[in-house]
């Protein structure tokens, strides 16, 4: 892959992870001082729950699109990942409420974004190499 395709893959994945994650949890925080949404008696978790869930996954979106503090974005990816693949769980758990499983796939199809996003992110934003360098050759 080229650098520049590898600079749009992982901006475009960023970006939409940054935007569903980031739009959700906003969702959840303001749902929260409303009325509860639909979930909630599905999955049977408490309303507070989410609004502590969606205050973490806004600054989670904050902290992948941000520059620098790459240790930070690590843990960011890594909440994501959590978050994302715990939703399907939960929501497989319960037998896929919605049309044909959506509520399962829809967080795995973010969750493969999200891999993507950390997979192809720059050197500036990691912490270190997966492999260190021998003999001043990389592996």
């Amino acid at each position: 892959m080229t650098t520049k395709a590898k600079n749009i893959t992982y901006w475009t994945t960023t970006g939409l992870i940054a935007f569903f994650i980031g739009s959700g949890g906003c969702a959840q925080m303001v749902q929260f001082f409303g009325n509860p949404h639909g979930v909630v008696p599905v999955l049977g978790y408490p309303m507070y729950f989410f609004a502590i869930l969606g205050f973490w996954k806004a600054l989670g979106a904050i902290a992948i699109l941000v520059p620098r503090y790459p240790r930070l974005k690590e843990w960011a990816y890594a909440g994501i990942f959590f978050d994302l693949t715990g939703a399907a769980a939960s929501c497989a758990a319960v037998g896929g409420y919605g049309a044909y499983g959506f509520h399962v796939l829809a967080p795995l199809i973010l969750t493969v974004f999200t891999a993507v996003s950390w997979a192809l992110r720059p050197p500036s934003r990691t912490i270190g190499a997966l492999f260190p360098a021998t003999n001043g050759e990389p592996v």
